[in-house]
């Protein structure tokens, strides 16, 4: 065996104690990081991708039927509460779900809706999503 075959060489052991110590470190920052910039998944608006579920099990060819407002909030996540309201230009106004707390995160778009058979007017589509 040649002298310059034992140099640069570490324990087994010390390896991974090192390879322990950066990963905790790494963990550390990351939590403290997330703390820091407020990233939990409980602060995010879940409002908005729930309206687009809601929206879309409401469409037909991009039409919102009111009559679909029911099982449309099926599209709420599970864990979750959920209302929506539809409002017409025309003063019409369906509903479905429970009442919202004033804390709801809330996403309103336009939309198109069916007031009656090929009567189409431009509305309000409003998801309120809580825990």
């Amino acid at each position: 065996m040649s002298p310059s075959s034992d140099r640069a060489t570490t324990e087994p052991l010390a390896a991974l104690v090192a390879v322990f110590a950066v990963t905790l470190g790494v963990s550390l920052y990351a939590g403290v990081v997330d703390d820091a910039f407020n990233t939990l998944d409980d602060d995010r608006n879940i409002a908005t991708p729930t309206a687009d579920t809601v929206e879309q099990r409401l469409s037909s060819t991009g039409v919102v039927r009111p009559e679909k407002l029911d099982s449309a909030l099926d599209g709420v996540p599970a864990n979750y509460h959920g209302n929506a309201t539809i409002t017409a230009t025309t003063g019409e106004r369906w509903s479905g779900g429970q009442k919202p707390p004033n804390s709801a995160d809330i996403e309103a778009r336009t939309v198109s809706v069916q007031i009656g058979p090929g009567a189409v007017r431009r509305g309000t589509l409003t998801v309120r999503v809580w825990r």
